[in-house]
């Protein structure tokens, strides 16, 4: 039996391996209450889990909790099972909830004026950063000297695409490109991979059309609601680097569940 608070080979091994994935699970310690304090619960957000709390009907009303924790988009919080499963259990117990998560990634189509300074931006935030363009000038390494950013000349727009956004855990991505053709093979390749976020620049009526050609060639309507476009928040920007601000402030409210309002908007009500 491994030393009190001292985490399993069990609990060690489904960290790496959700790390090692990309994957996003909770973590759940058992602070206080009957039991073995230090104990550990993982929930991926798949359902899989591993470790034990050592009490089964603990065990059941904590993993349903889970789910809730991870719909939050939280990072972390502590809770009573008061909290959450009344008076279900006989005794209480403190828990850790600690979300587990890829860093996070940014994958920008289109490396115009808007587009490489998204990039800058993104990368300088701590996002792993993505940049791709189907003309290799605009994607030179003479352009981002100094930058962390992954610079990729696409062949092919939807091949390459996928490819930068993977399982699509931990990633947000914005379309930026120059025309309706390059909006609608990102978007053909991003529908697929289902990441976090996605947005697309552009008028109403410019992303109204490349929308509804997607949605003629099948895609569904609950894909199609959750692309932002006009993609950002209403700052009023007009630079590229203040729409760059719009988009990236969009992209981190929607990742820790921000509502993007007036922190004193409650002064004026």
């Amino acid at each position: 039996m491994p030393p009190q608070n001292q985490p399993s080979q069990e609990i060690i091994d489904a960290i790496n391996h959700i790390l090692d994935r990309g994957l996003i699970a909770v973590v759940i310690t058992l602070m206080a209450g009957s039991g073995d304090v230090g104990a550990k619960l993982i929930v991926e957000d798949s359902g899989a889990i591993y470790g034990t709390l050592g009490d089964d009907q603990l065990n059941s009303v904590v993993i349903e909790q889970a789910a809730r924790f991870l719909d939050s988009r939280e990072e972390t919080k502590t809770f009573s099972t008061r909290d959450f499963a009344g008076e279900t259990l006989i005794s209480e117990s403190l828990l850790l909830f600690e979300r587990l998560q890829p860093r996070p990634r940014l994958v920008v189509c289109g490396a115009g004026h808007v587009g490489a300074a998204l990039a800058k931006l993104g990368s300088f935030l701590g996002f792993q950063t993505t940049l791709i363009d189907d003309r290799a000038q605009f994607v030179s390494s003479d352009r981002f000297k100094g930058e962390l950013i992954e610079l990729i000349v696409a062949d092919q727009w939807h091949s390459s695409v996928s490819a930068a956004i993977g399982n699509g855990k931990g990633v947000s991505v914005a379309i930026v490109t120059r025309g309706h053709n390059q909006d609608e093979e990102c978007l053909a390749a991003v529908v697929e991979t289902r990441p976090d976020y996605v947005g697309l620049i552009g008028s109403k009526r410019r992303t109204n059309i490349v929308i509804e050609h997607l949605r003629q060639t099948g895609c569904s309507e609950e894909l199609l609601k959750n692309i932002r476009a006009p993609i950002g928040l209403d700052i009023g920007a007009i630079s590229p680097e203040e729409v760059a601000l719009a988009i990236i402030a969009e992209i981190v409210a929607e990742r820790h569940g921000g509502k993007g309002g007036s922190l004193s908007a409650w002064r004026r009500t």
